[in-house]
This record gives C-alpha cells, structure tokens and sequence, in this order.
C-alpha cells in the first residue's frame, strides 16, 4: 500500500536577511548551501556570483554555475521563453548548440549575456528541464528533501508598486516590474500553502498560497527569471534514484 502523503512538509531552510536590495540571489544561494552543511560566509558568496550586465542583481544560472563549480548538481526547470523554444526539449535537440545560434541571430544585449550563463551551465553539468509548473512538481520535489530555489515576480508575489530608478523607488506610473529571489521550503496540502524563506522584509518565512506563487513564477519571464533551480549533492540523486525530468 502506498504511504499516505503527509499534508505538511516543512524543510528547514534558514535563510539569513539579505543585505541590500539586489544580493537576494546569493543569499538565497547560501541558504540552500547551509541545508545541505556547506558552511561559508554570505559575504563571500556574495562577492564571487557574477551580476547581471548593471551590476545590480543576478541571474539563477549563475547561481546554479557557482553550485556546480563546487561539486552538487544542479536542475534548472525553465519557463524563460524568452531564451528557451520548446521544442528544444526533445529528444536529440543539442540545446548549447541551439542557444549559441540564437546568440548569433539576436542583438538583445541582455540575451546574449544571460546565454553566457546557459552555456557554461550546460559545460558544468548542469541540466536543463522543461516541465508544467504544478502542484505535483513542487510537492514532489519538496517531498524529497529538495528546497527550491526560484526567481520569480516580486511585484505580483507582493502585490506591491512597480520600480523606478536606480534606488528601485515604488513608483506605479514610472515604474516597471522587479524580479526577486525566494526559496519555497515547505507546503501545505490542505490549506494550498508554500512555505516561502525569503531574505527580503520583516520576516524571512511565511506561508503564501500556491497559485500566487506559481503566478508569480512565470510572470519572472519579464526580468528574465521564471525558473526553478534545484541543487543538491551527487549522493542525494544516487541514494534516492531522483529523476529529475
């Protein structure tokens, strides 16, 4: 008889305050690394991920980079399409090779410096999965013992104004939408709850409903996020034979 699923999982991810307004990747990253007992400072993960072309920011497959140079594996569920076709995803496609065309075809400056990321991702290891972004997804892989680092939609997570300026000042008529970083560590069956770690604000976890956080996942797509990466060491895909796909 298959074991009865319980209607809370909670992972216990602790995730520091991040410590100015565009550092909530790394920090995110440095929670995912103390779940898994790799121990070293926020301020040194913090000055080695690369930023994004303005200095302000950084893009989930750079964090994903940094994992692999340092010896887990990494999955990036993708709903970017904005970098990604879907029928890449097919069996026999070479995505590094595809991603190097569109490179060549395209003049969009934040493209080309996002695929950078993608190739030297793929060169690591790191693998890439297109997947419906469901509740079945997300439980499944929080059942597992596996924290979900994700780049998503601040403005629709929080429901706030957009931003303006280089101090990122709430402006609704200016303004444009803001990307963030969060870790969902937990769910809530019964109640459609994500226990989300997030390093911005008074408290840095809290429950929020599950359709919110899906939406606000794909709409990341605008500030070129919109993905999950999942990271975790070698002996945890062997010992429990996880198919990420």
């Amino acid at each position: 008889m298959a074991a009865k699923l319980r209607p809370i999982h909670h992972l216990p991810v602790k995730i520091l305050p991040q410590p100015d307004e565009t550092t909530c990747g790394p920090t995110c990253l440095h929670a995912v690394y103390d779940y898994w007992g790799r121990n070293e400072s926020l301020e040194d993960l913090i000055a080695r991920i690369r930023k994004v072309e303005s200095g302000r920011g950084t893009f989930d497959v750079f964090l994903a980079c940094d994992a692999l140079r340092n010896g887990f594996q990494a999955t990036i569920y993708t709903y970017n399409l904005k970098v990604f076709d879907p029928t890449w995803f097919v069996t026999g496609v070479d995505i590094a090779e595809r991603l190097r065309q569109q490179r060549e075809a395209k003049m969009d400056h934040r493209l080309r410096y996002v695929t950078e990321g993608y190739l030297e991702f793929l060169s690591l290891g790191g693998r890439l999965r297109l997947a419906d972004l469901s509740y079945a997804l997300i439980h499944g892989l929080l059942r597992r013992g596996l924290p979900i680092l994700t780049g998503l939609s601040a403005t629709f997570l929080y429901r706030a104004a957009r931003e303006h300026g280089p101090d990122d000042i709430p402006d609704d008529i200016c303004g444009f939408p803001a990307g963030h970083f969060v870790v969902i560590a937990g769910y809530n069956r019964t109640r459609r709850m994500l226990l989300i770690a997030d390093p911005y604000g008074p408290t840095q976890e809290y429950w929020s409903n599950i359709d919110r956080v899906i939406g606000a996942i794909l709409l990341g797509i605008v500030t070129y996020d919109s993905n999950l990466l999942v990271i975790h060491p070698p002996r945890t895909l062997e010992q429990q034979t996880i198919e990420l796909s």
